[in-house]
């Protein structure tokens, strides 16, 4: 018997049924949300501590308050993301409505993680859910006292006739994976990237694929040492490392590195303290699988600040490994701990090319007092995210889109970049049904004449007018309104002047005389105003292009 067939037929025809797509329901489920947050905020800190020894701190910075502002964002700007959007119009379509419209996929499937088990889940669902989208949500099963509280309590703050929570391991997603989605959005490693995106790809589903990978750290011989050490052990041990955005490697020179080592010792102890095991700051490995991994990669290099760990307590201390060669484990898979390999290059021509024969990372760091040397690396290599002398505030801002490139993903979110990747852009035109005797051009018998003519209707061209049809149209004649700013619609390569040769074009388009409302007398030439009182110029219809001489004033 299938588990989930239930769950998403009823979801599904909660879809269908449009329940979800007026702005007031998705009104409602945002704000439900938010209650979530406020009203079970002690809960989810706990669940939280639980899982990954969370701090307090990094609960609410990391999980909670980047949570809610997210949910406030779309709040605030709903309205205006749902809105149709105008596009330029090329001269062939100048009478009708063009614009795109944002209409929700469908019935959106959500793969969370388990090393941010609540920002993770609630980052996408609130781009779904404000994009109009019915959601089924599946929580990492390793954070499993967050996973209870997304499925036993955050359900009751959303319809659930369009939002579910559904639960199990690698087999059940599987099973899950067999049906049919209108999108699916997942957070995790690239190998079970691939699963998705092949199971994805039997039904033809868009996905966006928010993964890993190392995120190269770039130091430059011209910095201080101490500023930078606080700064790459501060986000390399956040969450424990287990962040997939964090510094997964520095490279440096021999002379820098015997100056950042030091610093980094400083550093750790002033963050964690001479025993970091008993600091309250520093999280713990989700599970022992994970904790045997990251123990064998101590091995690769030579230990220079801490190496301890401890299997009941799910410990790793603050480690950082010199010596180390490229082809060490260490550096052939991302590192998802406290654990920070130094790579010496001789230049930075050399870190370059050692970061660009490399996968596409996540993120990329450079550390350097020189923004020259911070812009070189910027322009030279390729990431998702880049960030120049700090770690990754740039998550921070929604304002720029969280996603990665090549392996380490492939679509974004974050503010409206969410609403907009869970939205369907529909591109769609409206024309009026009558003007037949302008549009007839289009059809056979085809002349040269017409040919040239309707070429250069479909021309793209950056317009500000508005062609609209007169309220009360003399027989005969059309009216051209010229509304905004200079008309490069009918301009020639003369700077905003009302060039003759588009003139002609235009009649012989329409096959008729027309005004041209709004323009001037120029000297010896037609323009168009950015203001003033409007002039009428009435053209004799013509079938040939003309020459300026063949206007008058009416």
């Amino acid at each position: 018997m299938d588990p989930f067939a239930d769950t998403l037929q009823r979801l599904r025809e909660a879809f269908v049924s449009g329940r979800t797509r007026p702005a007031e329901f998705r009104d409602a489920q945002l704000k439900g949300l938010s209650r979530f947050l406020r009203e079970n905020k002690q809960l989810l800190q706990e669940a939280l501590a639980q899982d990954l020894h969370k701090s307090a701190f990094e609960a609410e910075v990391s999980e909670i308050s980047i949570s809610q502002n997210e949910i406030n964002l779309a709040l605030r700007n709903l309205r205006t993301w749902m809105k149709d959007e105008k596009v330029s119009k090329n001269l062939a379509t100048q009478l009708d409505s063009a614009f795109i419209r944002k209409e929700p996929f469908g019935l959106v499937l959500i793969l969370s993680p388990w090393n941010y088990p609540l920002n993770l889940s609630l980052g996408p669902l609130v781009g779904a859910l404000a994009a109009g989208n019915c959601v089924v949500l599946k929580p990492s099963e390793i954070s499993k006292n967050t996973e209870k509280v997304l499925a036993e309590v955050l359900p009751r703050y959303l319809d659930q006739s369009c939002f579910a929570v559904v639960l199990g391991g690698p087999q059940e997603t599987g099973r899950l994976l067999e049906h049919k989605f209108d999108y699916i959005f997942f957070t995790g490693n690239p190998q079970v990237g691939k699963i998705v995106m092949t199971a994805a790809a039997k039904h033809l589903t868009p996905v966006t694929l928010e993964l890993g990978g190392k995120n190269p750290c770039y130091v430059d011989d011209n910095c201080d040492p101490q500023t930078v050490a606080n700064r790459v052990a501060f986000f390399r041990c956040f969450n424990a490392g287990q962040t997939c955005v964090a510094p997964d490697y520095v490279l440096c020179s021999p002379e820098m590195q015997a100056q950042l080592v030091p610093a980094l010792q400083s550093a750790i102890t002033r963050f964690y303290g001479d025993d970091p095991q008993s600091s309250p700051n520093l999280g713990r490995i989700i599970s022992q699988k994970h904790f045997q991994r990251l123990r064998g990669l101590l091995s690769c290099g030579r230990v220079v600040i801490g190496g301890q760990s401890d299997e009941c307590d799910l410990y790793i201390a603050p480690t950082v490994l010199v010596d180390v060669q490229e082809t060490d484990p260490v550096m052939q898979e991302e590192i998802f701990g406290p654990i920070l390999p130094i790579v010496n290059v001789r230049s930075l021509g050399q870190a370059i090319d050692f970061i660009n024969r490399r996968e596409k990372p996540l993120a990329l760091y450079a550390f350097s007092n020189s923004s020259q040397v911070v812009k070189r690396v910027l322009a030279q290599t390729s990431s998702g995210g880049f960030c120049g002398n700090d770690g990754f505030m740039h998550l921070t801002l929604a304002s720029l889109p969280f996603g990665g490139v090549g392996s380490s993903g492939m679509g974004n979110y974050h503010g409206k970049f969410s609403f907009d990747t869970f939205s369907h852009h529909r591109a769609c035109l409206l024309r009026r049904p009558g003007l037949e005797k302008i549009y007839a051009i289009r059809y056979p018998p085809h002349t040269p004449r017409n040919l040239r003519v309707l070429l250069m209707a479909m021309e793209t061209r950056s317009c500000s007018c508005t062609l609209l049809p007169s309220a009360a149209p003399q027989p005969g004649w059309a009216k051209v309104w010229a509304r905004g700013r200079l008309c490069n619609l009918l301009s020639g390569s003369q700077g905003g002047h009302l060039c003759p040769r588009r003139v002609g074009q235009l009649w012989a388009l329409l096959g008729t005389s027309l005004s041209v409302e709004g323009c001037r007398r120029g000297p010896g030439i037609w323009s168009m105003p950015c203001c003033g009182p409007a002039v009428t110029w009435v053209v004799p219809a013509l079938s040939e292009l003309v020459p300026l001489s063949g206007v008058e004033r009416r």
